[in-house]
Parts: C-alpha cells; structure tokens; sequence
C-alpha cells in the first residue's frame, strides 16, 4: 500500500511529550521547549522490517497477534461453513465463502446488538466473509500495522485498533440499524486515520505521508460505493473519524511517566479482556436460538 519512504516515518527520532516537536531519540532535554526527557525505552525494532527482498512488510508484537487471530476466527467460521453444507448436502460457497448463517452465528454486527449482545460490536472486527475479503484486509494490515505500531507501541496499538473497529460499528449501527456487516476494514480505516492525524506533528515529513494517505481514503471510499460490492461505508467513516482523531491526540511513543505507562499498559489488558470476553459470550450463545 505504501511506498519505501514510509519506512523510515521513525527512524532516530521521536516526539516530545511536552511540545510534540521532533527529536533526537535520545535526547534528554528537548531543544525547542526545554523539557526533560526520559530516555527512550527501546523496542524490538523501532521501524517495521520487510521480507521477501523488501515487498512483506515483517509485522510486530500485536499486530501479529491479531492478524493470526483474525486467521484463526477465519479457519473456524470456513470448517463451520463447509460442515453445514455437508449435512444439508449442499455445495459450500466458492472462494473461501462463509455462509451467512455461521457469520451471524459467530458475531455479525446485526439487529441482535439490541437484544443486548453488545459484544458483536466486537467480534464482527474479526470476521470476513471469504478468502478476497479477508486478504485483502490482512494485506492491509500487514502493510499499515507494522507502520502505526513502531510509532505508538505494542499497548497503545491494541487499544487503537479495537477502539476504531468498535466506533466504525458504533456509526454503522446508528447508520443501518437493521443492516448485518462484517470485517476488519473499520479498524483498518482507523489505522489510516491515525496516521493522518499523528502527521499534521510532523511538519513537511508528515505533510508529504498525509497526501499518500489521502489518496487511500479516497479510493477505499469510492471503492466503497460500486454497486457490485456490499461494503460498510459507515463503519470506515466511523473508524476512519475516530482514528483521525486518536491519532492526532494521542501522544507517540512510549508514555513518558510510569503513570502513564501504566495507564495504557491497563487499557490494553482490559481492550485484550473485552475482545476475549465477547468471544465467550458469543460461544455461550451458539447454544440458543436466534432472535
């Protein structure tokens, strides 16, 4: 999605927690603002790596993790799909397709949410309705994910990432009530909008990743309205608003005081406990009738 001057976005500097201005990594006063600076804690790799000579961009901590769930939620949802299909002696859908019934079952975002199960506001991030869709939104994510990790960390990624995904939903619910969606691409646009709005701190540097991004955005929305796809516009508008937003307040980097670090090492345990708890939930309800 990105071209090979994104991969250098953070390379020796990071931002002042102070000001916002960027710095020299390890610089322990900032020399704009006069503050003082904790000493930078370092990560694995404060840029993403690329295999493949350079075209696979090597994902991080959490992002890995949740592209593999993703995979996971996926191989379940398909082995359900092709088990229906064989005892209603049925040809399962071609693709990779995922019945409409099993997607429903397993946490579509649906008229349900009013009965009370909230959770599908999650578990719908989390599920893709064939092999084109889901690739597609794994490539995505393996190639923006690597890029809003290095620059936020692995704690702030996870909280950012469900966050957007449950807004996208949030406006799509409020948008189609009655409407059944599914999918990673509101997270994903709130990757998009993140890194939009965490550039307007980072003067021509960021100037020059915005126009990139932009022209995303407009071509995943325009996508959006062909009338051959069935795409959930609300939940990118959704995700993609909140992620501007996140993004252009929430400060980069490490957190620059324990309380702070403290604070979004809380966040991320609770958004990891939320998104387990709502697959629970939704495997206690497979034992009861819909509706």
């Amino acid at each position: 999605m990105f071209g090979k001057q994104d991969q250098n976005y953070e390379t020796a500097l990071r931002m002042c927690p102070s000001c916002r201005a960027l710095i020299d990594r390890n610089a322990s006063v900032c020399p704009l603002c006069g503050a003082h600076i904790r000493s930078a804690r370092s990560r694995p790799s404060p840029t993403p790596g690329r295999a493949a000579g350079g075209i696979i961009p090597v994902p991080t901590s959490a992002n890995t993790i949740i592209i593999a769930f993703t995979i996971v939620i996926y191989a379940i949802t398909w082995f359900m799909t092709q088990r229906a299909a064989s005892a209603a002696m049925q040809s399962a859908p071609s693709f990779g397709g995922i019945a409409g019934s099993v997607l429903i079952r397993m946490g579509a975002k649906c008229p349900l949410i009013f009965t009370g199960q909230w959770w599908r506001l999650v578990t719908a991030i989390f599920l893709h309705a064939g092999l084109i869709h889901i690739g597609f939104n794994l490539w995505c994510l393996f190639d923006i994910g690597p890029i809003v990790e290095s620059l936020f960390g692995a704690t702030k990624y996870i909280v950012l990432y469900l966050v957007t995904g449950v807004f996208g939903y949030v406006v799509s619910l409020w948008w189609r009530p009655m409407g059944v969606s599914i999918g990673a691409s509101g997270a994903i646009m709130g990757l998009i909008g993140i890194l939009i709005g965490a550039s307007f701190h980072h003067g021509a540097m960021g100037k020059d990743l915005r126009r990139q991004l932009w022209r995303w955005v407009i071509y995943i929305f325009i996508f959006g309205l062909l009338p051959i796809f069935s795409i959930d516009n609300a939940a990118h508008f959704g995700g993609f608003i909140s992620g501007l937003a996140l993004g252009y307040l929430v400060p980069e980097g490490d957190p620059a005081t324990r309380a702070g670090e403290s604070l979004w090492n809380a966040l991320a345990a609770i958004s990891v406990l939320i998104i387990a708890g709502s697959f629970v939930l939704m495997a206690m309800s497979l034992s009861h009738p819909l509706g």
